[in-house]
């Protein structure tokens, strides 16, 4: 995994993240050059790569990220074909259909004056137009416009969400309006801008406002977005102006009046869009990749790790009833016991389990610190409470089985806790942690049911005994 490391190690310091909320931004003399984002994609492409094909993740982890595996290789395909993706956000019937298809100069996505028209993710190519600065480069790679579900909608919960994850997975968000921010659009683009992605405000359906209207609101956007969207990114438009009456005058002098609606008002947006992407749009997507990839890493590496202790934990189980069973039916000191062979071939067994092999030498330096805790913590009493409770409500008159069982159990006790202690040695990397040894057994030694955990075991060495008879 140390190619996400390369990817953040290769971002430029600008595109590093402060605080929440704000939106990192880069000195006016400092532009990404297309070679970096070129640099920033290829290591990207390496990371998702090496997550997909890790052969060492297990099967049964893999299934359970099914739908994380598929997120990453849609992530891959995107930045294999150098796709960048642009994602329309806002309230319902502020007019991102409608902005969306004057801005691609065609009829693509759906628009309805009822409310909620766009209920699922929609996608379409957008081809440059004029000679803007960096839109061949961009272009050869593909621009994509994705239409989402509006929020603050009634009953509306699941297309907010759809709408918050697409925008979330997108290179940069377009933000529309129609008038100053309510308190859910602002709670919504603050959201947004905790990411690295770059965000453009629209203010839509200026025509409906006087230039004095016009300016005031953009003003207030503004100051309420502050740290949140660059100045600059504050973009009047008119998608689809609302029509006006045209008074005609023939040339014989006569008057006809036509209502005709006026072309879209769209140009500085567009400019506004491809200037940004010029800009950042390689790095921002690979730095998005890279960010996506960081965090399902460490998902992955919780469930391994999960599935490492399930391991872990059947294997001291299974060492601690063959020690509880051998004691059973052949009792030595305690003592003894916890030096055995056998609790040096499962701390061995146990680094196995968890990656990091160790010789049956170094196995024995790590029983050897837990057992020196053990007998630090509990002292003499050790064997003689452990016993106690081991033989609690057994009728010692029973039968010599039932007591060699009770031993049988201090052995397993011993053994698992010993187990348990070696398991956390090794999923903390090698490492006692703070505290070191003693630190770690005490805190195993409290989580325990001592006397659940001695009852199972003898009734479990009886189990044994009495299949061997």
């Amino acid at each position: 995994m140390n190619i996400w490391k390369r990817v953040r190690d290769a971002w430029p310091a600008w595109l590093s993240v402060g605080r929440a909320g704000t939106t990192p931004e880069p000195p006016a003399d400092l532009p990404v050059p297309a070679a970096s984002g070129d640099a920033h994609l290829r290591l990207a492409r390496e990371s998702l790569r090496e997550l997909l094909d890790d052969a060492r993740v297990p099967a049964d982890v893999r299934a359970r990220l099914g739908e994380d595996y598929r997120q990453l290789q849609m992530l891959l395909d995107r930045l294999e074909h150098e796709q960048l993706h642009i994602a329309v956000f806002g309230r319902v019937s502020v007019g991102k259909s409608a902005l969306l298809n004057a801005l691609l100069g065609e009829s693509r996505f759906s628009t309805s004056p009822l409310h909620g028209e766009t209920t699922a993710a929609a996608a379409a190519r957008w081809e440059a137009v004029g000679d803007l600065a960096g839109v061949r480069q961009i272009c050869d790679g593909g621009v994509y416009l994705v239409d989402t579900p509006g929020i603050n909608e009634v009953d509306g919960a699941l297309r907010e969400r759809l709408a918050v994850e697409v925008a979330g997975s997108a290179d940069l968000v377009l933000f529309v309006c129609d008038g100053d921010l309510t308190e859910t659009e602002l709670a919504a683009l603050r959201r947004l801008a905790t990411g690295t992605r770059p965000i453009v405000l629209a203010l839509n359906k200026t025509d409906r406002y006087t230039r004095a209207e016009r300016d005031s609101l953009l003003a207030a956007l503004e100051r309420r977005s502050a740290g949140l969207v660059r100045p600059e990114h504050i973009v009047p438009t008119a998608a689809a102006p609302a029509e006006r009456v045209v008074i005609r005058v023939a040339a014989d002098g006569s008057e006809r009046e036509t209502r005709e609606r006026p072309p879209a008002q769209v140009e500085d947006l567009r400019e506004t869009l491809w200037a940004v992407l010029a800009a950042e749009g390689k790095t921002v997507a690979a730095v998005n990749a890279g960010l996506f990839a960081g965090h399902f890493a460490d998902r992955l590496a919780r469930e391994i790790l999960g599935v490492r202790r399930e391991l872990a934990e059947a294997v001291v189980r299974r060492y601690s009833l063959g020690k509880g069973v051998a004691v059973a039916l052949n009792p030595i000191p305690l003592a003894d016991l916890l030096a055995a062979v056998s609790d040096v071939a499962m701390v061995v067994h146990l680094g196995r389990v968890y990656g990091l092999p160790v010789s049956r030498s170094e196995a024995g330096g790590v029983l050897a610190a837990i057992v020196a805790q053990l007998a630090l913590l509990l002292g003499t009493v050790f064997g003689v409470n452990l016993l106690a409770s081991a033989l609690k409500g057994v009728s010692l008159g029973l039968s010599t089985v039932v007591t060699a069982a009770a031993q049988g159990a201090i052995a397993y006790y011993g053994t698992y806790v010993v187990g348990r202690a070696a398991e956390r040695y090794f999923a903390q990397g090698r490492s006692w942690g703070e505290g070191g040894p003693k630190r770690a057994v005490q805190e195993i030694l409290d989580s325990l049911d001592r006397d659940s955990l001695l009852a199972d075991a003898r009734e479990d060495i009886l189990a044994r005994l009495k299949g061997r008879s």
